[in-house]
């Protein structure tokens, strides 16, 4: 058994693409309409274009609207995405204008820094020992 598709909860699908795939340069997999206004629209990594699909769920449940913001007043991230150095991320993504409410931390053997997704979410990043 293997992960296929995990998601996240979206105000608006075509913002959160731009983000996704401009921003933090993730691959459009998947764009098939659903209805009148949303999509069933995944992402993947590009290093990865087979591996574990990014669902941008749409966000029309009142239960998935109250899971998300308390995430997000709590602080907590509702996703990890690893990369390979995330000092050398954080700089770029701040670079192109991205806020990070915790900058690159050491903890133990791993590094991580949570970013706003501009999308309703945080996003953890972490850089973990080979």
């Amino acid at each position: 058994m293997k992960i296929h598709l995990t998601s996240v909860f979206v105000d608006d699908q075509a913002e959160a693409l731009h983000f996704y795939t401009e921003i933090l340069g993730f691959e459009k997999k998947h764009d098939v309409p659903v209805g009148e206004t949303d999509r069933w629209l995944t992402v993947v990594s590009p290093e990865e274009p087979e591996g574990t699909e990014l669902l941008l769920e749409p966000l029309g449940h009142p239960a998935a609207r109250t899971y998300r913001n308390t995430l997000v007043k709590d602080g907590i991230p509702l996703a990890q995405f690893a990369v390979e150095d995330v000092h050398a991320e954080y700089e770029r993504l701040r670079g192109l204008g991205v806020r990070f409410l915790q900058e690159p931390l050491e903890m133990g053997p791993v590094t991580t820094a949570v970013l706003d997704d501009t999308c309703g979410n945080l996003i953890q990043l972490v850089t973990q020992p080979r």
